[in-house]
C-alpha cells in the first residue's frame, strides 16, 4: 500500500509467527489490559469474535491492509522491530493487531455514516428539484438542442470543440471591443501574492493558484477593451515574510495599447488590503472572521478607483467594475459581498472544493468530521462556496469532471434543474425567482513566451550540451545528470510534490519491475524542495522514504535522479532536457483536478502519459499527444511508457500534435473565451435617479491605505477628509512640478473649496432646528455626514414587540454623542431593526423621539431604507416612502411569491410537499401581513420548537433554486426572508456606495445577543460597541444545527475594533467604549 511499507513488514511478521505464536499469545492474554482483552469479544456483523478462533493474519489481509494509514502505528511498529525479547515482541504485535482492528472498525463506521449522509443529501436534492419544477408550469426540462451542462459537447477537433463551447450565439471577443475600456477586479485572498519571484510551494497556501491569478491579471490587461485589472489580496506586514507583501500596490503590467488616449491608471495591479492582525501572516483557515474587514477595504478602493477612472475615461461618470471574480472559497465569499454591495456581476473559480476534500478525508478514516472541521474549518469553507454559488453569474471550471463530480455535490447547483431554468430563460419564461449559476469550462492559460518550438529534425543522440555551451549549462541540469550512469538515455520526467495522492511510488515500482524500461530510459523525479526529510510533513516524508527504499530494493542507482532543490525558473530547463533526450512526461496522480504540468510539458515538445482520472482526459482530447492509463495499474504505466519511448514515429507524432494544438491553452485564448462568457452575463452596475447630485458630495474621510503613495504606480491622488488641509495640498503642488500632477491637485483643490461652505452649513445644521418637524431637505443629510452612529439593539419582549430598553439606548447614545463637540461634528444617526417602518415609528413616538433625529432608518432586517426629513423619502401626505434606488438595488434574483409558497410548505408540512399534515396538527408559521412588504416576507412563528434552523432552511431553499437571505428575529417570534443582496450589514455598505459615507467611520452599537443576522453586523472595518446586559434573549438558538460552523468563524475572537461596555446602561460607559474604539482604529 502506498506510503505504508511498514504494513508489509508487519504482515510478514504475523505470517512468520505462525499459529503456534498466535496460540502462545492467546495463552498470555490475561496479561493484556482489560480493554484489550475485551475487544475481541465484541460483535461484528452478527458474529462473536472469540480469542481462540480469531485469525489475525486473515483479518489483517481482508480488512486492514487496504484501509489503514496511521503514522502513530508506524512508530509503534519501529519499536516492535527493535524488541529482541520474543514474548514481549509477540505481545506488542497482538496489541497492534487490536489497535488496527479498532481503527478499521472506526473507519467502516465513518464510511457508513458518510454513505447515509450522501444518500440523504442526494434524496433531498432530487426532492428539491421536483418541488421546484412543480412550481414551474411549462416543462422545458430537455432544454435546447445541444444544451449540455457547461456546453461541453465533445467534438471531432479542438477548434470545433471551442466553437461549440461558444455556440449560444455569443459574439467572440475581438479587437472590435477595443473602445470598451473595462475595469475588472480579481480577488485571491490567501497566501503570498506578488508579481515577481513568487515563493511557490513555501506553504500550502502559496501554490499554483497564486501563479494562475497573477498571470490571469497580466493577460487580461493586455486584451483589447480592458483598461485596468486589479488583483486584490491581503496586505501582510509581518517579519515572517518579505517586505514586498506589505506594499499597498504593485504594478504587474502597463496598458497594452499605445496612442489610444489611455490614462495613468491603465494596466494590471496587485492591490493589498489590510485585514485582521497587521503583523501576522495567517493561514487561510484563520482568515474567515476577517473577510468583512477585507470587503470593506476593497470597497473603499473600488469606489475611489471608479471616480479616478471616471475622470480619465468615463467623462466624469464613475467607471464601475465590469465583473468581480473570486478565486477559491474565501475570495468567493468576499466577491459575493462586494458584488452585492455594488450590484455588479460576480464570477467564481473554485480551484479546489471543500465538499470534495471532506469526502476524501472521511474516506481516509483517520479523523472524524468534527476533527476535520476543527483543523480545516471545512464547514465554514463549504458555506462560503454555497454563498458564492448564490451570488455568481458564472462559474469557471477547468474540466467537465469538476462540474459533474464536484460542483454536483453542492446544494446550490443541480445539473437537471440548471438545464430547466436555462431553457426557460432562453424562451423568456418566468422562473419565479429561481436561479442556478452557469457553469462553463475554460482551461487555465499558460505563458509560452519562454518556449521555443524546434523543428523535428533528426537530432543526434550525442552530447546533451553543445560545443561552447558547457559553461552556460544551468545548474539544475548538472544536478540531474550527476545521478545517471548514462545520461544520454531518454528521460522519463515526473514533476510534483511528494504527496501520496501524486502516486509517485507506483511509478517507481513500475519502473523498477520493468527490465526493458530500465534498460531503455532514465527516471527523473522532481519532488519539490527539501533540506531534511525528518523536517517535512509526515505524508511527504513517508512518500520520500518509500521512494528511497524502492530505489534500493530494485537497485536503481544510476537510473533515477531525485535532486533536493530547484527554482521555479529551472522548470523550463528540465522540460527542455527531457525533450532533448526524446523522453516522456508522466503524471500518474490518483486524481488530477486539471494538470498544468501536462500543458507545460507539451509546450516544450514532450509527449505525455497521464492518469485517466480528472482533467488529463480533457487535455488529451484537446492535444492528442500521449496516452492515458489507470494510475493503480503499474503494468499499464510501464507499457504506456515503453510504447512511447520505443516507437519513435509515435513519439514524433505526439510531439507534433502537442505543438499544433497547444495554442488552445494560451493566455490570449483563455482571456478571449473568458471575456466572451463574461459579456454574456447580465451586466449591471449602481444606477441612481438622475436628479441626485453626486459632484458636491463630501469627500470620504478615508479611501483606503492601498491608494497612498502610488502616483508612480499610475493611481490617482486620494484625499483623506479628516487629515487634508489646503496648505498641505499646496505644498504637494509645489513639490511636484509636472503639469499633469498640478492639474490633478488644482482640480481637487477646487472641489474642496466648493465644499467648504457646504460643510460649514452642514456643521451648523447640527445645532440649528434642522430636525424640526417642519424642516424638509431635498436630499438626505447623510450625504454630508463624516461619521454615523448605527443603533442595532435587538431587544424584544416575549411577544416579539420592542422592549423599552431600545428607547433607553437610543436616548443615551444621543446624549453621549451630542455632549462631545469633536464626536458630534458632522455626525449622524441610523437605526437598524427587524421591525417594519410602521412599528419603528410607533416605537419612537412612544419615547418622544423624532424620526428626523435619524439620518437613516434601516427596517425589515435590511430590506428597506428610509431617510427621514428628506423629500426623496416623503410622500405628499407626510408618510415615509422607502428609498426607490435601494429597492432596485436589492431586486436581483428576488422571487417574492416563490419564496412565500416554498417557506410555507417547508415549515408547515413534514415532508415539505404540502401533503403530509394531519388536520389536528398546528401550523408552525403563518404569514405576518403587517410586517410583509415587497422585499420582505415575514412569518409569525407559532411553534418555535418545530422551527427549522436557518442553515437547514437555507439548504432546502438552495436545492429549489431560491437564493435569498433569511433570519429569525424579534426573540424568535418572526422568520423574515429578504432578497439575496439585502441585509442589515449590506445596507451599511449601500450607504457607503450611495452617499460616500465610509464604513470605517461608522459605529455600530449592538447587544451581546440579537437576531440571527446579529453576527454579520459585528465584524468589518467599522467600530463595534457591544453593550452587555441590554438584550436578555436573542434568536441565536435557531441559527445553526449541530455540526455547523461556529461564531468564531464569522466574528474575530479578538479585534481592536470590537469593544464592550460593562453591564448596564450608563452614559460614561458608552463614551468610554466609543473613544476606546476610535483610539484603537487610529492605531491600526
Amino acid at each position: 500500500m502506498v506510503g505504508n511499507e511498514w504494513i508489509n513488514g508487519y504482515l510478514e511478521a504475523i505470517l512468520d509467527s505462525g499459529a503456534a505464536t498466535v496460540a502462545e499469545d492467546h495463552h498470555h492474554h490475561h496479561h493484556r489490559p482489560a480493554a484489550a482483552a475485551a475487544s475481541p469479544k465484541k460483535k461484528r456483523g452478527g458474529h462473536h469474535f472469540d480469542p481462540g478462533h480469531f485469525n489475525p493474519t486473515k483479518y489483517f489481509v481482508e480488512e486492514v491492509v487496504s484501509g489503514v494509514d496511521e503514522h502513530d502505528l508506524h512508530r509503534t511498529w519501529i519499536m516492535v522491530v527493535a524488541t529482541r525479547d520474543s514474548r514481549e515482541r509477540s505481545a506488542r504485535l497482538e496489541n497492534m493487531c487490536w489497535r488496527i482492528w479498532h481503527l478499521a472498525r472506526k473507519k467502516k463506521q465513518m464510511e457508513w455514516e458518510d454513505f447515509q449522509r450522501k444518500e440523504k443529501h442526494r434524496w433531498e436534492q432530487e426532492q428539491g428539484r421536483k418541488d421546484a419544477t412543480e412550481d414551474l408550469p411549462e416543462d422545458f426540462s430537455e432544454g435546447g438542442r445541444g444544451d449540455t451542462i457547461g456546453e461541453m459537447v465533445q467534438c471531432e477537433t479542438p477548434r470545433i470543440k471551442l466553437q461549440r463551447n461558444l455556440s449560444d450565439n455569443l459574439q467572440v471577443w475581438s479587437d472590435e471591443n477595443k473602445g470598451k475600456r473595462l475595469y475588472i477586479v480579481l480577488i485571491s485572498l490567501h497566501g503570498l501574492v506578488r508579481g515577481e519571484n513568487m515563493e511557490l510551494g513555501r506553504d500550502s497556501d502559496t501554490g499554483g493558484q497564486v501563479k494562475y491569478v497573477v498571470e490571469l491579471a497580466r493577460a487580461l490587461s493586455m486584451m483589447p477593451g480592458v483598461y485596468r485589472v486589479d488583483l486584490f489580496t491581503r496586505q501582510i506586514s509581518s517579519p515572517e515574510v518579505d517586505w514586498s507583501y506589505g506594499e499597498p500596490t504593485e504594478m504587474l503590467a502597463s496598458g497594452s495599447y499605445e496612442g489610444d488616449g489611455t490614462g495613468e491608471s491603465a494596466g494590471a495591479y496587485i492591490i493589498r488590503i489590510p485585514c485582521g492582525p497587521r503583523n501576522k501572516y495567517l493561514r487561510k483557515e484563520l482568515l474567515w472572521p476577517h473577510i468583512p474587514e477585507f470587503v470593506d477595504g476593497s470597497l473603499a478602493h473600488i469606489l475611489n478607483m471608479s471616480r479616478v477612472l471616471g475622470e480619465q475615461i468615463g467623462g466624469g461618470c464613475p467607471v464601475w467594475p465590469y465583473v468581480i471574480h473570486g478565486h477559491y472559497a474565501d475570495a468567493g465569499d468576499s466577491a459575493a459581498l462586494l458584488s452585492g454591495a455594488l450590484n455588479v456581476p460576480m464570477v467564481l473559480t473554485g480551484h479546489s472544493l471543500g465538499r470534495n476534500k471532506l469526502e476524501q478525508l472521511i474516506k481516509q478514516g483517520r479523523q472524524s468530521k468534527e476533527d476535520i472541521n476543527a483543523t480545516y474549518k471545512i464547514v465554514r469553507r463549504i458555506e462560503a462556496e454555497e454563498l458564492s454559488l448564490d451570488a455568481a453569474e458564472l462559474v469557471i471550471t477547468s474540466t467537465k469532471q469538476e462540474i459533474e463530480e464536484q460542483w454536483g455535490l453542492y446544494d446550490g447547483f443541480n445539473v437537471k434543474l440548471e438545464k430547466v431554468l436555462r431553457a426557460r430563460n432562453r424562451k423568456g419564461v418566468d422562473c419565479h425567482g429561481r436561479h442556478m449559476p452557469r457553469m462553463v469550462v475554460i482551461p487555465p492559460g499558460m505563458d509560452f513566451s519562454n518556449v521555443v518550438v524546434q523543428e523535428d529534425t533528426a537530432e543526434a543522440d550525442g552530447d546533451l550540451v553543445g560545443d561552447g555551451e558547457q559553461m552556460a549549462m544551468p545548474s539544475i541540469i548538472s544536478d540531474v545528470m550527476r545521478f545517471f550512469t548514462n545520461p544520454h538515455k531518454p528521460m522519463i520526467l515526473a514533476l510534483s510534490r511528494p504527496d501520496p495522492k501524486k502516486n509517485i511510488t507506483t511509478l517507481v515500482r513500475a519502473f523498477g519491475e520493468s527490465r526493458p524500461l530500465r534498460e531503455l530510459a532514465n527516471l527523473t523525479l522532481i519532488m519539490g524542495n527539501r533540506d531534511d526529510i525528518d523536517e517535512m510533513s509526515s505524508g511527504n516524508a513517508s512518500v520520500l522514504t518509500t521512494v528511497l527504499k524502492l530505489i534500493d530494493k530494485y537497485d536503481l542507482y544510476g537510473l533515477v535522479a531525485y535532486p533536493k532543490h530547484h527554482r521555479q525558473s529551472d522548470v523550463p530547463e528540465i522540460y527542455r532536457l527531457a525533450a532533448k533526450t526524446k523522453g516522456v512526461f508522466i503524471n500518474p496522480a490518483l486524481v488530477e483536478p486539471f494538470g498544468l504540468t501536462l500543458i507545460e510539458a507539451a509546450a516544450h515538445g514532450l509527449p505525455m502519459v497521464a492518469t485517466k482520472n480528472g482533467g488529463p482526459v480533457d487535455i488529451h482530447q484537446a492535444l492528442n499527444n500521449g496516452l492515458l492509463v489507470d494510475p493503480h495499474d503499474q503494468r499499464a504505466i510501464a507499457d504506456a511508457l515503453l510504447k512511447l519511448l520505443a516507437d519513435k514515429n509515435l513519439w514524433h507524432e505526439c510531439r507534433k500534435n502537442g505543438w499544433r494544438n497547444i495554442h488552445l491553452f494560451s493566455w490570449p485564448e483563455h482571456c478571449r473565451t473568458y471575456l466572451t462568457r463574461v459579456a454574456a452575463c447580465r451586466i449591471r452596475h449602481p444606477q441612481w435617479q438622475t436628479d441626485t447630485p453626486t459632484g458636491d458630495m463630501v469627500i470620504e474621510e478615508s479611501l483606503g491605505d492601498s491608494l497612498k503613495d502610488v502616483q508612480e504606480s499610475s493611481l490617482m491622488l486620494s484625499i483623506d477628509g479628516e487629515k487634508y488641509s489646503i496648505s498641505s495640498l499646496r505644498d504637494k503642488e509645489t513639490e511636484k512640478g509636472e503639469p499633469e500632477v498640478q492639474d490633478q491637485v488644482k482640480h481637487i483643490l477646487n472641489k474642496i473649496k466648493r465644499q467648504i461652505p457646504e460643510a460649514k452649513d452642514a456643521d451648523n445644521s447640527e445645532r440649528q432646528p434642522d430636525n424640526s418637524a417642519n424642516s424638509v431637505n431635498k436630499y438626505p443629510l447623510i450625504r454630508k455626514r463624516q461619521k454615523l452612529f448605527v443603533i442595532a439593539i435587538d431587544s424584544y419582549n416575549d411577544q416579539g414587540g420592542p422592549d423599552k430598553r431600545v428607547l433607553e439606548v437610543i436616548q443615551e447614545v444621543f446624549k453621549v454623542v451630542r455632549s462631545d463637540s469633536e464626536m458630534s461634528k458632522n455626525s449622524g444617526f441610523a437605526l437598524s431593526t427587524a421591525m417594519p417602518i410602521s412599528e419603528t415609528l410607533e416605537l419612537m413616538k412612544s419615547g418622544n423621539i423624532q424620526a428626523k433625529d435619524f439620518d437613516a432608518l434601516i427596517c425589515s432586517s435590511g430590506s428597506e431604507m428610509y431617510y427621514p426629513g428628506s423629500q426623496q423619502c416623503s410622500e405628499e401626505d407626510g408618510k415615509f416612502c422607502a428609498d426607490p434606488d435601494f429597492a432596485k438595488h436589492i431586486e436581483y434574483r428576488w422571487g417574492h411569491d416563490g419564496v412565500k409558497r416554498t417557506i410555507e410548505k417547508l415549515m408547515n408540512f413534514q415532508d415539505g410537499q404540502g401533503g403530509n399534515r394531519s388536520e389536528n396538527s398546528s401550523r408552525v408559521v403563518e404569514l405576518d401581513l403587517r410586517s410583509t412588504n415587497d422585499h420582505c416576507v415575514s412569518f409569525l412563528i407559532k411553534d418555535p420548537t418545530k422551527a427549522k434552523r436557518v442553515d437547514d432552511l437555507r439548504q432546502k431553499l438552495r436545492m429549489r433554486g431560491l437564493r435569498c437571505h433569511l433570519m429569525y428575529c424579534r426573540n424568535s417570534k418572526r422568520l423574515q426572508v429578504i432578497p439575496l443582496l439585502a441585509s442589515r450589514s449590506q445596507a451599511l455598505r449601500y450607504l457607503f456606495v450611495r452617499w460616500g459615507l465610509n464604513i470605517a467611520n461608522m459605529y455600530i452599537i449592538a447587544g451581546e445577543k440579537g437576531d440571527t443576522d446579529h453576527e454579520e453586523l459585528l465584524s468589518g472595518s467599522h467600530k463595534t460597541v457591544i453593550m452587555k446586559g441590554i438584550v436578555a434573549k436573542g434568536s441565536e438558538e435557531l441559527l445553526r444545527k449541530a455540526g455547523s460552523y461556529q461564531r468564531e468563524d464569522t466574528v474575530p475572537r479578538e479585534s481592536p475594533l470590537i469593544v464592550y461596555t460593562s453591564n448596564g446602561l450608563k452614559s460614561e460607559e458608552i463614551m468610554k467604549a466609543l473613544k476606546e474604539a476610535s483610539k484603537a482604529a487610529s492605531g491600526m
